[in-house]
């Protein structure tokens, strides 16, 4: 039988260890669309079916999610909305997924509309192809905004009545994977810390937490002993493996849940994990958490490195 490995720093926040580690992130291209509708509910339908499948490039093509709601004052057409972020790893995946996600999910949904949520220099099809649609009865009208810039958005006749589509929408340089690991003395308590977590760090713009719920509990490493899988269970982290592989884990560790974050810059995604760990933390040790950490591959898998203990700064006690 092996024996449990842990080396790490003893660091605290209100009793809730915190690990002298780092989250390993990636490059990813990223990009915003603005969905609006008749209200809120058919917002998010036409929002939430767009950003299905989409958890991880690993089996998805992209990873997506619902960004913020956005009120009639903050749209362009003056209806309720919602914010999307979509992330993949090169510009071709996304645009591809964006334009098959537009058509399937977004032209499709009764009263929904989709328009440009970020501005870039590059920039990618939103509606420049679906208008083909319209079969020929499509319409087009330049616009220019408060800066003078022309943009084209386009008119398509369905069934209960126009789907309006801006043109193009801005592709921009963002980060994926960021991360952290939540380990508790049950599953009930991990899942509790994960969801308060989550709740708070939807309030920190321009990020997502892609997996269901913003949480997942099959968290990977690289490679694996079946050469057809680049990747597989982090073995390290399973409570039920403990006694068979290089465990970090100690014994009073019964459940691991992970939080991964995609966002469009490093600091959005240090401000998301500060803001999602100190919510753990206020819980206190009682709550049945006993240490916050992190997934790394010894930097070897992204450039973009996220350190627990830099990021929590004044906060460690």
């Amino acid at each position: 039988m092996k024996t449990n490995q842990i080396k790490v720093k003893h660091v605290q926040i209100n009793g809730i260890q915190i690990d002298d580690t780092f989250a390993e992130a990636f490059n990813m291209r990223g990009t915003r669309v603005l969905v609006t509708a008749l209200n809120l509910k058919w917002a998010y339908h036409a929002a939430n079916a767009m950003t299905g499948f989409a958890t991880s490039v690993i089996g998805c093509g992209v990873e997506a999610g619902i960004e913020c709601e956005l009120s009639a004052e903050e749209t362009p057409d003056g209806r309720p909305g919602v914010s999307v972020l979509m992330f993949a790893m090169g510009s071709k995946v996304l645009m591809q997924q964006l334009e098959t996600r537009m058509g399937q999910c977004i032209l499709t949904c009764p009263t929904a509309a989709a328009f440009a949520g970020i501005e870039s220099e590059e920039q990618i099809n939103l509606g420049k192809h679906l208008r083909y649609f319209g079969d020929g009865f499509q319409t087009s009208k330049l616009i220019r905004d408060v800066n003078g810039i022309a943009k084209r958005y386009w008119r398509i006749p369905v069934m209960d009545g126009e789907f309006l589509v801006q043109e193009t929408t801005g592709m921009v340089r963002a980060i994926g994977g960021g991360n952290f690991l939540i380990l508790a003395t049950s599953q009930a308590a991990a899942l509790n810390a994960a969801e308060i977590a989550i709740e708070a760090m939807k309030q920190v713009p321009d990020v997502i937490m892609p997996f269901p719920g913003g949480v997942v509990r099959s968290g990977s490493k690289v490679g694996s002993k079946y050469p057809k899988m680049f990747a597989s269970t982090n073995d390290a982290f399973c409570p039920t493996l403990k006694g068979l592989t290089n465990s970090e884990l100690s014994a009073e560790v019964e459940s691991v849940m992970e939080i991964v974050i995609d966002g469009l810059s490093f600091e959005a995604i240090a401000r998301s994990m500060r803001v999602g760990i100190q919510a753990i933390c206020n819980l206190g040790e009682t709550s049945g958490i006993k240490r916050i950490s992190a997934g790394n591959y010894g930097g070897k898998l992204g450039p973009h490195h996220f350190k627990l203990h830099e990021i929590m700064g004044d906060k460690l006690a």
